[in-house]
Order: structure tokens, then C-alpha cells, then sequence
């Protein structure tokens, strides 16, 4: 018989939580669900905020945060789902860097929470109480967690890169000169 210790069910309760809250706002871009944009709607505040396509972005960031979050929520394939929601956690945060730390004045503190949750819980893994440990770790072996969190780094550095780029550019086309010479 599989026993479970106090660590197990707060692995659970984490996952749980962080899982469930991830894959919410991600049926909100892909499904339009609990007061979302769905696809049209946050595609279009996507391209607002720089990531082009717009509709493209919305699909990427809807499905690694329903795919990665409801997966940490079943505690299986742990490594790949924690890395996926930390990217698009890790974008989010992007949008709301300019405006500080704090949720309250539109900061990254809640993407940020969420996505050093999903990010801790890929390092971790997801304790005994767990579709990974019924399964046997298939899904859940070690060098997946360098691979998996290297990997989303990656492609979320050139996402967020590219973002930014083109934000800056937008920024400067926008600023005239005080003086015509």
C-alpha cells in the first residue's frame, strides 16, 4: 500500500490551486469562458500589447496555461506542464513589467506568483498524491525537468524578445521630435 505524508498533500493543495487558477485564465483566451476574450477577443489585446500574431499568441499562451495547468492540477507530466504555464506566465509578466511589482497598480506580482508556483512545482514534482506517481514517473524522470524548463526558456526568451522589440519600435515611431531642424 502507497502511503502519503504531510509534504504529498501539500504538493496536492499547491497543484491543485496553481493548476486550477492557470487552467481558468487559459479557457478564458481559448474558449471566451468565465468573462473572457476567447480567441478574437484576446488576440486582439495580444497584437495591443505586442505580441504579433495576435491570434496565434493567444492560442500559444491559451494552451500552455489550460494545458500546463491542468495538468500540474493532476500532477502528471510534471516537468513539461510546470514549464509550459512558467513561459507563459514569464509573458504575462512582460506585459506588466512596465508598471511595476504590484497586482494592484496593474504589476506582474500575479503572473509572477504563478509562475514561480508552476516553476517550483516542475523542480519539485508532484508528490505521491499524483497521475505521474500512479503512473510510474513515466512522464516525470529527471533529465525532464532541465530539458523541459531549458526548452520553454528558450522560446520564451525569443517570444518576449521579440515583444519587446517591437514595442520599443512602436514607442519610438510614436515620440516626435521637440525641434524640426
Amino acid at each position: 500500500m502507497t502511503q502519503f505524508n504531510r509534504h504529498d498533500l501539500g504538493l496536492l493543495l499547491l497543484r491543485l490551486g496553481a493548476g486550477g487558477v492557470l487552467a481558468a485564465h487559459g479557457t478564458q483566451k481559448l474558449f471566451g469562458w468565465f468573462g473572457g476574450g476567447g480567441i478574437e477577443g484576446t488576440g486582439a489585446f495580444m497584437e495591443s500589447v505586442g505580441y504579433e500574431p495576435g491570434k496565434a499568441s493567444a492560442r500559444a499562451a491559451g494552451l500552455a496555461e489550460t494545458g500546463g495547468g491542468t495538468l500540474l492540477a493532476l500532477g502528471l507530466a510534471t516537468p513539461a506542464a510546470g514549464a509550459a504555464a512558467t513561459g507563459a506566465m514569464a509573458g504575462a509578466a512582460a506585459v506588466h513589467a512596465p508598471n511595476g511589482f504590484f497586482n494592484a497598480e496593474g504589476g506582474y506580482e500575479y503572473a509572477a506568483t504563478l509562475g514561480l508556483a508552476a516553476a517550483g512545482l516542475a523542480i519539485t514534482g508532484p508528490g505521491r498524491l499524483s497521475l505521474d506517481h500512479a503512473f510510474r514517473h513515466v512522464f516525470d524522470r529527471g533529465w525532464m525537468v532541465p530539458t523541459a524548463l531549458a526548452c520553454t526558456a528558450a522560446a520564451t526568451a525569443l517570444v518576449v524578445g521579440a515583444r519587446n522589440k517591437r514595442v520599443r519600435r512602436e514607442k519610438e515611431g510614436e515620440q516626435e521630435p521637440l525641434f524640426e531642424d
